[in-house]
């Protein structure tokens, strides 16, 4: 596991812009924390390190479930919040991204954990303060483990 602080919402991005420049299509990162912890920056981070543009706006598919972005691999972009149950994932149909040729960032990993792919980055955010907050980063799999070795290097 690797512990980082970040102090401002730029530091936070530029930690996902870390992340992003060393994913490749089939990973997939399984963000954990709570409202307002920072998850969707985390993710604007990510997206910037895929070489999605500048310009593109990175939300929250909290409506809509799914956003995908283009950069030099597909980032589907999922958040579970609203989804009540297991069934509700199921039905939506936002396993089989898990198995496509993208990156796949999953909001709310946490709620379902049995049905994220063995070789997923646990990214969990916790807020430590206004503007503070600690950043874990966690997995078993030697895929996860590479990525974690990649942000440790920079």
């Amino acid at each position: 596991m690797l512990k980082l602080n970040t102090y401002s919402e730029e530091e936070t991005i530029s930690l996902g812009i870390k992340l992003g420049s060393g994913l490749s299509g089939g990973d997939v990162i399984a963000l954990a924390g709570e409202l307002g912890s920072g998850k969707t920056r985390f993710t604007k981070g990510v997206a910037l390190g895929l070489g999605v543009s500048g310009n593109t706006v990175v939300t929250s598919p909290s409506f809509s479930l799914l956003n995908e972005y283009e950069g030099r691999c597909p980032l589907f972009h999922i958040d579970a919040y609203r989804l009540e149950s297991l069934a509700d994932f199921e039905a939506a149909g936002l396993e089989e991204f898990f198995y496509q040729d993208g990156v796949v960032v999953m909001e709310w990993a946490e709620r379902w954990p049995e049905l994220l792919p063995d070789h997923r980055l646990k990214v969990e955010l916790i807020l430590m303060g206004d503007r503070q907050r600690e950043i874990k980063f966690s997995g078993s799999h030697p895929r996860a483990m590479t990525l974690i070795e990649g942000i440790e290097r920079d």
